[in-house]
């Protein structure tokens, strides 16, 4: 795919700053609803695999194990998929990739409350539901990553923060894109205090299934912006 404009559009802005949102609501509902499980950030699960693999308690390697592979098996084929694509709008390839994830998690949602029904989720039944949802993230992921819009990788801060610092005035730097930085940890706080408060109250199936619905609508809504239908995939 070609670099990307130096300015990128408005809507694809907004776009991932809403999808970091739901980053914050499916790590919520993951982490409090999957046995600790970090189903959009991987860092996380390779640290927890570590503390399993020394016997520390509370740790449970085939959760993470399912997570990685999961997440890397939506990545690749999303990276797969994107490049037999060929060329063409860059919104349409945005709704198909939302579309994807989004049933993934309504899935991964549904099935959540249907064992919850049924007197509670298996083992076998977890490691299904933290598959899907990482699977869905993992396909997320490589779709966003193909875009190399800075700053808004819509699932880790690590990068975004410390840029927030160190290019900052205080720094020394010219505080470049600190208010797009500020949004994107903004919204995943957001996200994840939503999410946590729906797991809390409602369960881990509601917040799952919202997760999904905003993926999908937000995208189909600013996937019709005038500015969108400008971008060509390649």
């Amino acid at each position: 795919m070609p670099d990307m404009p130096l300015k990128t559009p408005t809507p694809l802005v907004r776009l991932l700053l809403v999808l970091s949102a739901t980053t914050g609501m499916v790590d919520a509902a993951s982490i409090l609803g999957m046995e600790k499980v970090f189903t959009a950030n991987m860092t996380g699960n390779v640290v927890f695999a570590a503390f399993a693999a020394v016997g520390a308690e509370g740790f449970h390697a085939t959760y993470y194990i399912a997570a990685l592979g999961a997440f890397m098996s939506g990545a690749l084929i999303a990276g797969r998929i994107w490049r037999l694509s060929g060329t063409g709008r860059l919104s349409r390839w945005l709704v198909i990739a939302a579309t994807v994830e989004s049933t993934m998690l309504v899935i991964a949602g549904s099935l959540a409350i249907l064992f919850d029904r049924a007197g509670g989720v298996t083992t076998a039944g977890l490691t299904l539901l933290i598959a899907l949802t990482a699977g869905a993230m993992g396909f997320r992921n490589a779709v966003v990553r193909q875009l190399k819009v800075p700053d808004l990788t819509t699932t880790v801060l690590t990068l975004t923060i410390t840029g927030l610092a160190s290019d900052s005035r205080l720094a020394g730097g010219d505080g470049t894109n600190q208010r797009t930085r500020v949004a994107a940890v903004g919204m995943i706080f957001a996200g994840a205090a939503v999410g946590a408060a729906l797991v809390l109250v409602c369960g881990l199936g509601p917040a799952l299934l919202l997760s999904g619905a905003i993926v999908l609508m937000a995208t189909l809504v600013f996937a019709r912006h005038p500015q969108m239908a400008e971008l060509e995939k390649g």
